[in-house]
């Protein structure tokens, strides 16, 4: 295969420009100007040793290999300058192994120069905000920019874009015992059902709760009742048969990613039902109402 990557429609006018000269130059590559989008050899590029992703999924990565096998890569990826011949991924490691995976030799690439701490705060940024990160690779992250990079919560949440009570969620979930992370990370359980039972101390009862959840698929709601039951030392009544529903349970949990407040939605029959969103006071109120109007 051609070391050109020919250049689709997609790439747009700015970018085939940027690129128009270091198409068919290897050493203009491998020599790019830092600041720059320049064609780079896969093989002069190795892997961002700050990433935070730890799965990728092989149907995934299928998906998207045909993608660009189509459209070419839309979105260069970001390196740092290791050498005069050699790159570390900052960001785009999904759309570096794509594209070798595509049978591509060359990759569209902004080059720029960057310090491992830097380095290592722009990874971990550009994927939360980029990536379908599950939540405990999110909390990973955010836990290694709090204490790797030395930030505060405060701060960590104006690199995010996240208040401090959406960044303290996430961290909280690194506290669950393992096999319940393992659960949210494989989607067995949402970020929602976690939340629920977080509260409770006890590991062994947080694990007893979580069987709990999963033996009878209890819906986030069914697991907040749950938890409290069990917290007033009270017994619960699980729900004969289910009417749960894993979409609602999604839906549910995009709006809290959202909101940042707990949302309740009711079904009615014929697919009709209500949304309850909880705020605070009039000040969170307000708060809400932005981030929908956003």
């Amino acid at each position: 295969m051609s070391t050109q990557i020919k250049k689709k429609p997609g790439l747009g006018r700015g970018l085939s420009a940027l690129l128009e000269d270091a198409g068919n130059d290897v050493n203009a590559a491998v020599n790019a100007p830092i600041g720059h989008v320049s064609m780079v050899p896969i093989r002069n590029i190795e892997a961002n040793p700050f990433q935070p992703r730890t799965e990728f999924g092989a149907a995934e990565m299928e998906e998207l290999a045909e993608s660009i096998k189509v459209h070419g890569v839309i979105q260069p990826i970001t390196v740092r300058k290791m050498s005069a011949d050699r790159f570390q991924i900052i960001s785009g490691e999904r759309r570096t192994r794509a594209s070798q995976l595509a049978g591509l030799t060359q990759i569209p690439a902004y080059v720029r120069v960057a310090n491992d701490q830097d380095m290592l705060e722009m990874a971990l940024i550009e994927n939360i905000q980029r990536s379908d990160l599950n939540a405990i690779e999110i909390g990973m992250s955010y836990k290694r920019l709090l204490e790797e990079c030395n930030l505060k919560q405060e701060e960590l949440g104006e690199r995010v874009g996240k208040d401090r009570t959406t960044v303290n969620n996430y961290l909280r979930l690194l506290k669950l015992p393992d096999t319940i992370q393992l659960g949210i990370k494989q989607g067995v359980v949402t970020m929602g059902h976690a939340r629920a039972i977080i509260n409770i101390d006890d590991p062994d009862t947080q694990m007893r709760l979580y069987a709990q959840m999963i033996d009878n698929q209890l819906n986030v709601r069914e697991v907040e009742s749950l938890a409290k039951a069990t917290k007033e030392g009270k017994t619960y009544d699980f729900p004969k048969g289910t009417d749960w529903d894993p979409e609602i349970d999604r839906i549910t949990e995009e709006f809290y990613k959202k909101l940042n407040t707990h949302v309740h939605l009711k079904n009615g029959a014929k697919g009709k039902g209500k949304i309850i969103i909880s705020y605070k006071n009039r000040e969170d109120l307000e708060r809400i109402l932005s981030r929908i109007q956003d």
